[in-house]
């Protein structure tokens, strides 16, 4: 079992930044990426960025490449999320999640999911 705790998530104007934290206990040899995924009022849950056991491979949805950055600190058990020039559009509550190698940034590959943590941006 695994679980997750979000943190980091606030309200900022549009050009701003965030930095958001998934710290995770428990282990699952299972498991081979931890992913970011955002959900807006109404819409389905997005995968934003995904990073595997190791580092060795990183995904970007392009609709957030060259504005967030996914890195993780092994020795805290810690994913991050850097997020920059934000904008309304990235207004939304924000998952980790943690999953198999058969889809980093599918919804419904994710074996565990932390609670979410909001991120609301202002124009």
């Amino acid at each position: 079992q695994v679980q997750l705790v979000e943190s980091g998530g606030g309200s900022v104007q549009a050009g701003g930044s965030l930095l958001l934290s998934c710290a995770a206990s428990g282990n699952d040899d299972s498991i081979y990426c931890m992913t970011w995924f955002r959900q807006a009022p109404g819409k389905e849950r997005e995968g934003v960025a995904a990073i595997s056991r190791g580092g060795g491979a990183i995904f970007y949805a392009g609709s957030v490449k060259g504005r967030f950055t996914i890195s993780q600190d092994d020795a805290k058990n810690t994913v991050y999320l850097q997020m920059n020039t934000l904008n309304p559009e990235d207004t939304a509550m924000y998952y980790c999640a943690a999953g198999r190698a058969t889809g980093c940034m599918n919804a419904s590959a994710q074996k565990y999911w932390g609670q979410g943590t909001q991120v609301t941006v202002s124009s």
